[in-house]
């Protein structure tokens, strides 16, 4: 059964990507959305099964792969706990991804390429949790990202989409070549990448050193920080997350597959399929923490100005990532997947409500030239609620809640309850990004759905509109976040008379495609931190559950539910702060954004520019790049090869010819007398010699 849920989305990315127009959108539609809804189907009874107590760990062998010296992989495909989790959070999210793309897409021209790249990243990521070697593991590695850059840059034409593929790929090389290095070291160290046989040996290196770069060096911390550096890059961690936001270039169902559910979570999963090994060094465990700790700061605070409504979501993604590898830090790996496993629905709901939104407002992303849209697309508002109410944590405290009530605030509680100070300045971080959480989340659907519309006289949608009665646009440019035409709030300043009457423009609700796994999230939503919760984080259950697939601290589990009355409601609380203050900004007082913004408007643009890391590392990494390729070009490429090298030797091929047909006079007496005086010089050396 697991070797055709992995290879199921592989059989129909093929087939779609090679047949491709010939076979049309219908059968390549049909081919890969089937291929992942049975993939789905089949993935939900292993997690059950491991639910339940009915299924074991076991390692389904496919083929022996490489066998070099010391180096023996063989191709299997492990099935504990943890992979029983990521099975159904990968298929179930992409099955739906695929269905909802058959509205959202259906305008294309290019389905058949576009669902063969979805079904190809999804084979990838599903061999990356499946993979009992390091090696198999690198390779679903690299396959998502491949799969990323080309669904990134789908909209190819477009080239902001051709730079935010070419910015994704080349950042997760950053982060890769440090996965690669520790794959590498473990390697050298344990002489094997079998994970299995690493997590056993794993305890008994917990003092050793290692000579790195002159100095004796913590082995197992060297390790784990260069692991680490692949799952930050993958996971979009602080310092290399500045592609994330950038590849909501792409379709909204790629955000809402790659970015939401999938690929960013490879490195949360790959700390937790390593967690045995990461337990080793305390000192690597303390610099997750605080890298998690810094990401979910960091894009907590940018996403309270973007204005983009898929960007939004991005920064949002980012800061909850934080929180994840916060709860690994701190030994808290179950917590990090249940909040993997509640993300993964209402992040996607979102994602997906969110190109909901846009495909109503034609591709209109600035949720400045929102307002009022609960009453058009009633589907998607309610949908978006379900999806806000689980990601800012709504809930009563000893009873029941939205997702994020659950998982987000079992990491808050286990940050507390860790007693380390890397752990208190975690909970005190994810205490106050939980708070701008609620914050921006609110701010997104007071300023989408609540209020007077503001698209009625943007002219931007008056643009989109009239591209879309003359044709379709995937490609415009969706971003005005730095428009004159209106401020934070959205309220326009000499905008073009009414669409509406004009055009005959009015907002709609997606058709059915998209609409159904909105409402199949929506459920994911509400009920899956209150139902899963029991095997996620209990001692009693969780013990049985995650036996022998992630290190499961009972006593850690058991701690975060003794924790003082306080600490359990202060995530609550922040969550009621937020929404009060939206609400106070956003439909009480209009005019407080705009003030706040004119008061702290360096704090504001320095926000706005996302802490300038994009231009920062344009001036630290891209302008130096620059000047050393145009060096090369100019000094090395033209001054040097091409002056010496082929223009040289060309160049003296050139005069030697014309000095050899000088001498080609054709007259016999110039002949005679050459030859005479080579018969000289012959007899003068004879002699001579």
């Amino acid at each position: 059964m697991i070797v055709a849920i992995v290879f199921l989305p592989l059989l129909a990315a093929i087939v779609a990507g090679l047949g491709n127009r010939m076979i049309g959108n219908v059968p390549a539609k049909v081919v890969t959305t089937g291929a992942l809804f049975a993939s789905c189907a089949m993935s939900w009874p292993i997690f059950i099964g491991f639910l339940t107590g009915n299924m074991h760990a076991h390692v389904e062998p496919v083929l022996a792969f490489i066998r070099s010296g010391d180096l023996n992989v063989d191709w299997a495909l492990r099935v504990d706990t943890l992979t029983a989790v990521m099975l159904v959070v990968v298929t179930s999210v992409s099955s739906l991804v695929h269905l909802y793309s058959w509205g959202y897409m259906s305008e294309d021209d290019s389905q058949p390429r576009f669902f063969a790249y979805l079904s190809l990243f999804t084979f990838a990521m599903l061999m990356l949790v499946t993979s009992d070697s390091l090696v198999q593991m690198f390779f679903g590695w690299e396959g998502v990202g491949l799969a990323s850059y080309l669904l990134i840059g789908f909209w190819y034409q477009k080239p902001s989409a051709s730079a935010a593929a070419i910015k994704a790929f080349v950042v997760n090389r950053v982060g890769d070549f440090g996965f690669s290095l520790g794959i590498f070291g473990t390697f050298l160290v344990f002489g094997t990448v079998s994970i299995p046989e690493i997590l056993a040996a794993a305890p008994g290196y917990a003092n050793a050193t290692i000579g790195f770069l002159g100095y004796r060096v913590d082995l197992m911390t060297l390790l784990c920080l260069l692991l680490f550096v692949g799952a930050m890059g993958k996971s979009a961690q602080l310092g290399l997350h500045t592609w994330l936001p950038d590849a909501m270039e792409g379709p909204t169902p790629v955000s809402a597959l790659i970015h939401a559910a999938t690929m960013v979570t490879a490195g949360v999963f790959m700390l937790c399929r390593l967690s045995p090994m990461f337990e080793v060094s305390q000192h690597a465990l303390t610099v997750i923490t605080y890298v998690g700790a810094a990401t979910a700061f960091f894009a907590a605070t940018v996403g309270t100005t973007q204005t983009d409504i898929k960007r939004v979501i991005a920064y949002s993604t980012c800061s909850q990532l934080g929180y994840m590898f916060m709860a690994c830090g701190v030994g808290a790996y179950g917590a990090a997947m249940f909040h993997l496993f509640t993300h993964a629905f209402f992040k996607a709901l979102l994602f997906l409500g969110a190109g909901s939104v846009i495909h109503a407002m034609h591709h209109e992303q600035d949720m400045r030239f929102y307002g009022g849209l609960r009453k058009h697309i009633p589907l998607t508002f309610w949908a978006m609620m379900a999806g806000t109410l689980a990601i800012t944590g709504v809930g009563i405290v000893g009873v029941a809640g939205f997702a994020g009530f659950h998982s987000k605030d079992a990491i808050i509680e286990a940050a507390f309850a860790s007693s380390s100070s890397a752990g208190g300045i975690a909970y005190a971080v994810a205490v106050f990004a939980a708070l701008l959480t609620s914050f921006y989340s609110w701010r997104l659907i007071f300023l989408t759905f609540f209020g007077k519309p503001r698209w009625a006289g943007s002219e931007h949608i008056q643009h989109a509109v009239r591209d879309a009665h003359g044709h379709d646009d995937h490609a415009h440019d969706d971003h005005h976040a730095h428009d004159a035409h209106a401020d934070d709030h959205g309220h326009g300043h000499g905008h073009a008379h009414p669409v509406e009457g004009d055009l005959g423009y009015h907002p709609h609700e997606s058709p059915a495609p998209m609409l159904i796994p909105l409402v199949v999230l929506s459920i994911g939503a509400i009920f899956a931190g209150w139902f899963f919760a029991p095997w996620f984080l209990e001692a009693e259950h969780g013990g049985a559950f995650w036996a022998g697939s992630i290190a499961f601290n009972e006593h850690l589990m058991h701690a975060m539910h003794e924790v003082p009355w306080w600490v359990k409601w202060s995530a609550t609380a922040v969550m009621i702060t937020g929404l009060l203050v939206a609400i106070w900004a956003y439909l009480l007082d209009t005019t407080i954004p705009r003030r706040f913004t004119d008061q702290f408007s360096v704090l504001y643009d320095f926000l706005l520019h996302k802490w300038y890391f994009d231009e920062l590392y344009h001036y630290i990494f891209v302008v130096p790049a620059l000047w050393l390729g145009r060096f090369f070009w100019k000094k090395g490429d033209q001054g040097t090869i091409d002056r010496f090298g082929p223009n040289g030797v060309a160049a003296l091929v050139v005069r030697a010819g014309t000095a050899a047909r000088a001498a080609q006079s054709g007259y016999l007496y110039t002949y005679a007398l050459v030859m005479l005086l080579g018969l000289a010089a012959a007899a003068t050396w004879a002699m001579v010699g």
